[in-house]
């Protein structure tokens, strides 16, 4: 797959989308490069792996070129070897809402407590449901990128009074 990507992304309140799920899973990613907006990322989901290419997000932080391949987990765990320190790992929830699937991704490890849920658009205009669960938007601020988690992990978040709210 590939093509540009749009998505918003917002922080949640409370567990409830825990029982709204229709699905969840184990993920674990690590990133081989990350600077300047463009991300080389190896994914393991459950029994899938992918090798993702994420080019810089556009002003708003919406829209980004993405590239996604998948690869064998084997060729995800040679890959992970190659990644640069700090593994992000957390489980997805995906929650319908309307016509719209949101991801909920709730963080483990220094990134424990942070929960996030993003929506794919086919525009930016585009309008949609969102479920009650769905907090302050952070779409656009840097701080919540995967790839910014792994250098600056939200547990270091209050000691550098970047309060998250």
């Amino acid at each position: 797959m590939s093509g540009f990507e749009i998505e918003r992304k917002f922080l949640v309140n409370g567990s409830a989308y825990k029982q709204e799920a229709f699905h969840h899973s184990r993920i674990k990613q690590g990133y081989i490069c990350s600077s300047h907006g463009r991300t080389v990322r190896v994914r393991l989901r459950d029994c899938q792996a992918f090798l993702t290419i994420k080019g810089p997000s556009d002003e708003k932080g919406m829209s980004r070129y993405e590239f996604e391949k998948e690869i064998s987990c084997e060729e995800a765990e040679q890959l992970f070897r190659l990644c640069e320190p700090g593994i992000i790992d957390k489980t997805r929830y995906l929650v319908k809402s309307g016509q719209h699937t949101f991801e909920v991704d709730e963080f483990y490890g220094d990134n424990e407590g942070l929960v996030i849920a993003e929506v794919e658009l086919k525009a930016e205009d585009e309008p949609f449901t969102k479920p009650d669960f769905i907090g302050k938007e952070v779409t656009g601020d840097r701080r919540y990128y995967n790839s910014h988690l792994r250098n600056n992990p939200y547990c270091r978040w209050a000691s550098q009074s970047e309060d998250p709210s």
